[in-house]
């Protein structure tokens, strides 16, 4: 196909693909506002040496997947539950948070999934309280200069995990894109063999047009009287 042949497809057929367009991004607009918001807070705890020793440092990265372990347990799960007084279970709790240590950074981050966000910060700062006071709490078995503190960088925040409107209206005008553009390419195979201008016979046959004969318009025969 030429040039000529896409343009013609698209001012003839082009409202297809816009219209195939439209209505699948508002049906994934009217899809995601029908869904119930479901918020992430989250926050970070960051692990402080009691000195910048290589060793200790060392150890630390080593035991931050162990303190990942520890405080993400029933336990401490039942704990945040007992002192916010929620009507969950632990097990039920636990699916909704995540603990990811970064040994890098000697930081631990804790993720909350909730349908209300405030919800989801007053856990998340709960849950890094606990990691706080449990640390104290081992720290004072310790000689001072191998203690290790969980410190709280920032209060928790949270953000709208999903629907992700905009991205599911995008996706959606996508999607529409290529269903509106399969049609078209349908159509256009199923009237491949239909000559509509002179200059598609030229051009298919290497003839030269020299005359089109209009179409001739029905008459009803005349009544007798």
């Amino acid at each position: 196909m030429k040039i000529q042949d896409y343009l013609r497809v698209l001012r003839q057929r082009g409202w297809i693909i816009i219209l195939a367009m439209v209505l699948t991004a508002a049906s994934a607009f009217v899809f995601s506002k029908l869904q119930t918001p479901v918020y992430r807070s989250s926050i970070e705890v960051s692990i402080q040496l009691a000195r910048p020793d290589l060793s200790l440092t060392q150890s630390a990265k080593w035991l931050l997947n162990s303190f990942t372990a520890t405080m993400w347990s029933e336990r401490y799960a039942q704990e945040v539950i007992d002192r916010l007084d929620l009507m969950r279970t632990a097990k039920d709790l636990k699916n909704d948070v995540t603990f990811a240590a970064d040994d890098n950074r000697l930081v631990i981050k804790i993720d909350v999934d909730d349908y209300d966000g405030e919800q989801a910060n007053k856990i998340a700062n709960t849950w890094a309280q606990l990691f706080q006071e449990w640390r104290n709490e081992q720290n004072a078995r310790q000689n001072k200069e191998d203690r290790v503190f969980a410190e709280v960088i920032d209060p928790a925040s949270y953000r709208q995990l999903r629907p992700k409107t905009a991205i599911n209206v995008a996706a959606g005008a996508i999607f529409g894109l290529v269903i509106g553009a399969v049609i078209v390419f349908v159509l256009e195979w199923l009237e491949a063999g239909i000559v509509r201008q002179p200059q598609e016979l030229e051009r298919e046959t290497g003839l030269t047009v020299i005359g089109v004969i209009p179409p001739v318009a029905q008459t009803k025969p005349a009544r007798e009287d």
